[in-house]
């Protein structure tokens, strides 16, 4: 008799205690445990078993809380207090050769780790290079994720290992950027969590991204989408910056609600439970389903997107409006 094997995320949340963290450390605090109280919720909701570390580092690396059950943990205040340099590269390090010690005898285990800092590292003992070597061999079910403040910051994850798809900006100076922030780790942890119901999905190393690793040929088959034939739709070139309605109507047809899809070429909110179409640019094939917004990664609720470079998939999104302004030069699909 075969035995389902029970679902296992191991979540870890490394967190930047040095000085410049001083004046968000409790805003931060507070999105680490709403973010944990989320967890539980979710995983209850999901029917998986999920187990949270928590780190935090400045010059040197403390672990907190080790491999505890999300439905168990205690106030994170006592441990967050702000102060030293960014010993990122050894906080990253320390965190996975620590996780590679959980026991994984049984069951379907997975890894998500998370890195949040405000700062550049200038304090770390381990060369960029030993980190580099240890995410590189990491097996297919560990995913680790950097949230980093600007652009330089971005292009050192990148130096130091980290996927450059697992790696997301935030504004480490405002109020408003650390809710942002928390938005982003829940909605990544949603999606990861989502995903791993349906028994397929391991890891990734496209966790913020619409890019090449998150849209492809094997994703598509993997989600099982539905190509839709010539004579379910119509495929359009939009040629004036006109309302969805009154272009439509333009081309003589009839605009029926819901039934227009705009092409993603630009940051976007995307409302929960819009319908997404995928066209292949080479072969002209288009894929819809209801699985379309799990492969892109997209939760039920609000999300703000950037679509990625991708040099062989469109993202179409469903318009439920009748006044959307359409751009110039990109494409439009009416479903018939």
């Amino acid at each position: 008799m075969t035995v389902k094997q029970n679902c296992i995320n191991h979540i870890a949340m490394v967190i930047d205690r040095s000085g410049s963290m001083q004046p968000r450390m409790a805003e931060v605090i507070k999105v680490a445990e709403d973010q944990i109280a989320y967890l539980a919720r979710r995983s209850q909701e999901l029917e998986q078993e999920t187990r949270i570390t928590i780190y935090v580092f400045a010059n040197t690396v403390e672990c907190v809380i080790y491999d505890m059950d999300v439905l168990r943990l205690p106030s994170l205040r006592e441990f967050c207090h702000a102060g030293g340099q960014t010993a990122l590269i050894d906080a990253t390090i320390k965190s996975q050769r620590d996780l590679e010690h959980t026991a994984t005898l049984y069951g379907d285990h997975a890894f998500l780790t998370f890195i949040l800092t405000d700062g550049e590292e200038n304090r770390s003992v381990n060369r960029p290079n030993t980190l580099a070597d240890l995410l590189n061999r990491q097996a297919a079910n560990w995913t680790v994720a950097a949230l980093v403040p600007n652009a330089r910051a971005m292009f050192e994850a990148k130096r130091f290992g980290f996927p450059k798809d697992n790696i997301q900006v935030w504004d480490a100076t405002t109020t408003a950027g650390v809710v942002e922030v928390g938005e982003a780790i829940r909605r990544a942890t949603d999606n990861y969590m989502t995903a791993r119901a349906t028994g397929t999905f391991r890891g990734t190393k496209s966790l913020f991204s619409m890019g090449t690793g998150t849209l492809n040929v094997a994703a598509v088959k993997a989600a099982d989408l539905q190509e839709l034939s010539k004579s379910q739709y119509w495929l359009f070139d939009v040629d004036k910056p006109f309302p969805i309605r009154e272009w439509v109507e333009e081309q003589g047809l009839t605009y029926e609600l819901g039934h227009g899809y705009y092409q993603l070429t630009k940051p976007e909110l995307i409302q929960a439970r819009k319908e997404i179409v995928v066209r292949h640019r080479k072969d002209g094939k288009v894929y819809t389903g209801r699985n379309a917004r799990l492969m892109l990664n997209l939760p039920d609720a609000e999300v703000r997107v950037r679509p990625d470079y991708n040099p062989n998939f469109d993202v179409f999104v469903q318009s439920t409006s009748v006044n959307r302004k359409l751009v110039p030069g990109t494409q439009l699909i009416v479903l018939r």
